[in-house]
């Protein structure tokens, strides 16, 4: 299962979940469920502004955990 590291990396730059949720302007259930990886897709272009509000690259954003159920 892919998963998104958004929430450490957060951590790692001293920012909270609400700051982000302001940078990304989107509704915040769609934030939230994006947060909480609890999603079927991610659109590019909230990949592009994770990118560039956390000043990281897409392989930051992803890990692999392949001890994760699978539907």
């Amino acid at each position: 299962m892919i998963r998104l590291r958004v929430l450490e990396l957060l951590e790692k730059r001293g920012k909270t979940k609400y700051w982000l949720y302001k940078q990304m302007g989107t509704s915040y259930s769609a934030f939230d469920r994006m947060i909480k990886n609890d999603t079927k897709m991610i659109k590019f272009s909230n990949i592009e502004a994770l990118c560039n509000i956390l000043e990281c690259e897409p392989n930051e954003l992803f890990e692999i955990n392949d001890d994760a159920p699978r539907d």
